[in-house]
């Protein structure tokens, strides 16, 4: 049995397709279609743009998405790429959670300090106008 993507360039240069024509059509950079032609999947990038990519270059080649999709997503798992993507993942998520955990604290003193010295320049705003058209002048 072939590899997944030796069977997609196979599938292309049937069709007679160069891989410029494909870049041209799905504004994929080549570097990555090359990487996906050789199975050099580390060279994609992770979640959904490393499917996209795939989507993108079955759409131009007029192959069926559902059944390449499934094969390709064998292929990552063999290669032991999606297990690793995954992992990436998680680590991104604990990142953020951690990040706004420490933020919380720290930024409420500042925040209220600010909101406190816009009303106070709001109401010597709203002072001095008042001031002005009711009495016609600003200071006494």
């Amino acid at each position: 049995m072939e590899r997944f993507c030796d069977e997609l360039r196979l599938e292309r240069e049937r069709r007679q397709i160069t891989l410029d024509k494909i870049c041209a059509v799905t504004k994929v950079s080549s570097r990555h279609l090359k990487a996906l032609e050789e199975g050099d999947y580390a060279e994609l990038p992770g979640g959904v743009f490393r499917k996209g990519i795939v989507r993108s270059y079955l759409s131009v080649l007029g192959l069926e998405e559902s059944t390449w999709l499934e094969r390709f997503e064998a292929s990552l798992r063999e290669s032991g790429l999606e297990d690793r993507t995954n992992d990436e993942w998680v680590e991104f998520a604990e990142n953020v959670r951690r990040n706004r955990g420490s933020m919380s604290g720290s930024s409420t003193r500042p925040r209220w300090v600010g909101v406190a010295a816009m009303v106070a320049m709001l109401a010597a705003l709203w002072w001095s106008v008042w001031r002005f058209v009711l009495h016609g002048r600003l200071f006494s």
